[in-house]
């Protein structure tokens, strides 16, 4: 079980923790390519709430909590009393309620962060611009399913030091995975963060992805423009920072490539590399699924 109420940047989740639920959602992986089902969350009614568009996050949440015996419910902005003037605080109280469980993909992480301090009920972030740690337990546990093991691994990030990038680097501190990071020096992650982060692993920041590529164990990207971000900023990233097959060859032979989609082919990655052998991407996407149910069974739901 774990012991925090709410999951907001994965910093919540000490190392054991995180192991425990990884090494659940593998069995439950498992468990459901066998048939086996089992209602560990029968009657429990999960919210759902967007502010922004989502296939991954939506259809793995929704299908997790019908196959773990649960129902989900989905809620755009404007399907709330938000969209008239209810605030934040208000909403979490009357989710409470009703619901056991929220997750919310919201713009600004304080949405988020005032829904779980509002909420009698544990809140998830299902992306914010800051955080995305629901991804980061997808991918560390496509890592551990790929590679074996987690700690002693070195892990590259090419590109933008975003929201995924920040979740990355708690999660990859956390167990033992050291960590690569070349981005623009505009784009670069939470300095903060870092520091913190650095007490644990060792993490190399740089604008050079030839350097930050090298002897990779995995390399991670993720789209240079995202939904609130100016189309223009693309020109900062290409094509220095796209990774392409001359990129990949920089790192191990038996180097992976994730990305946590949607992708833009032919601008943060190729489609040789994304389609290629030592892409990772679906494996990694089907794993939400699998790694959210572990999270909503660990829950004090």
């Amino acid at each position: 079980m774990i012991k925090t109420k709410d999951i907001l940047t994965l910093d919540e989740l000490d190392k054991k923790e995180i192991i425990q639920t990884i090494d659940l959602a593998i069995k439950l992986k498992k468990d459901l390519k066998k048939g086996i089902s089992k209602p560990l969350l029968k009657n429990k009614t999960l919210a759902m709430i967007f502010q922004k568009p989502s296939t991954r996050t939506r259809i793995s949440f929704e299908t997790g909590m019908f196959q773990l015996g649960g129902h989900a419910i989905n809620l755009s902005s404007q399907d709330l009393q938000i969209s008239r003037g209810e605030t934040i605080e208000d909403t979490a109280k009357t989710l409470s309620r009703y619901v056991d469980v929220v997750m919310a993909r919201v713009y600004d992480h304080s949405t988020v962060e005032m829904l779980a301090e509002n909420a009698t009920i544990p809140v998830i972030n299902g992306l914010s611009n800051s955080y995305h740690p629901c991804q980061i337990l997808a991918d560390l546990m496509t890592i551990k399913e790929k590679k074996g093991k987690l700690d002693g691994l070195h892990l590259a990030w090419i590109g933008d030091g975003n929201n995924v990038c920040n979740s990355m680097m708690i999660g990859c501190s956390k167990v033992g995975i050291s960590m690569s990071i070349a981005t623009p020096k505009e784009f670069g992650p939470n300095q903060s963060l870092v520091k913190d982060c650095k007490k644990l692993v060792d993490i190399d920041l740089s604008q050079d992805p030839q350097k930050a590529a090298k002897n990779a164990d995995v390399i991670v990207t993720d789209t240079f423009v995202s939904i609130h971000d100016d189309p223009k900023r693309i020109k900062k990233f290409l094509p220095k920072y796209q990774v392409n097959t001359a990129l990949m060859s920089k790192a191990k032979k038996s180097c992976i490539f994730m990305h946590c989609l949607p992708a833009k082919r032919d601008q943060e990655v190729t489609s040789s590399v994304i389609d290629g052998p030592q892409s990772v991407v679906w494996d990694e996407a089907e794993n939400r699924l699998h790694s959210q149910k572990a999270l909503l069974a660990s829950l004090d739901i």
